[in-house]
């Protein structure tokens, strides 16, 4: 379990610094860390599919401006992990996942607070042509944020693996079952935050035909997804340039760039 815990803290650490040290690679997100969870404990395929689940619940959140989102990265590993320890699989993981990544979002708050500091610092180290201190004060966040996820996922793994798996195990089927049902909803919940950040008028309708093709065409997300792609493509290509030349030619000639006819 020591293992374990050391390799699940470390995946967690690597997976706060996306974003932060590697670029956008995509590599905290849940489905991702969900595949590398459930191959260092051993059933790959539980965690792809609580990984899937949890990805679900949280695609639509992002960090925007100065609001701090819940620790997916914390939550998402831990969740995983618990479920596969316990073997009570995805409702469990819908149950722990995200009052983790909330409670886990304080620690990740603390972080940024701590490194304000070293902007600062940062700052003055440049006035100064100081290379070293602004090496350092670049790489100390780093470390931070690295040991915000490590410390709590190595802790929780190793000291609360055995206690929160007996406890999962003493809950009575008709509770898990309940937040089974009540985890099912969360899926939609994280379409309705994507929907809020995406959704226009102007977009509205290829929600729509995408809604109704796999609704009552029982088409798959690939095939409306290549469907969607032939649409854009001759939209862009074909009807856009169309409209563009339709309206250079209503420009009447005898007007200048910038002239209005009020006639």
């Amino acid at each position: 379990m020591l293992a374990q815990a050391l390799t699940l803290g470390i995946l967690a650490g690597i997976g706060i610094l996306d974003g932060r040290l590697f670029g956008q690679m995509m590599f905290d997100r849940p489905l991702v860390l969900g595949l590398f969870v459930g191959l260092i404990l051993g059933d790959v395929k539980e965690g792809i599919i609580i990984g899937a689940q949890l990805e679900l619940i949280w695609m639509g959140i992002a960090g925007i401006g100065a609001a701090t989102p819940p620790d997916i990265v914390t939550g998402g590993i831990l969740g995983t992990a618990f479920a596969i320890i316990s073997g009570r699989g995805v409702e469990v993981a819908l149950a722990l996942a995200v009052p983790i990544a909330v409670l886990a979002q304080t620690l990740g708050v603390l972080v940024r607070i701590v490194n304000t500091y070293f902007s600062h610092k940062a700052d003055e180290y440049a006035k100064e042509a100081n290379y070293k201190g602004i090496a350092f004060s670049m790489w100390v966040p780093v470390l931070l944020f690295f040991l915000s996820t490590f410390v709590p996922t190595f802790l929780a793994i190793l000291l609360g693996a055995q206690q929160v798996s007996s406890l999962i195990n003493a809950v009575p089927d008709v509770i898990l079952d309940g937040l089974g049902v009540a985890g099912n909803l969360l899926p939609g919940v994280g379409f309705a935050l994507l929907m809020d950040m995406l959704f226009s008028r102007k977009m509205a309708p290829f929600f729509f035909v995408g809604f109704l093709a796999a609704a009552y065409l029982e088409l798959d997300i690939t095939a409306i997804a290549l469907f969607a792609a032939c649409v854009a493509f001759v939209i862009h290509f074909y009807i856009e340039p169309k409209n563009n030349n339709k309206q250079e030619v209503e420009q009447p000639d005898n007007l200048t760039e910038g002239e209005i006819d009020f006639d």
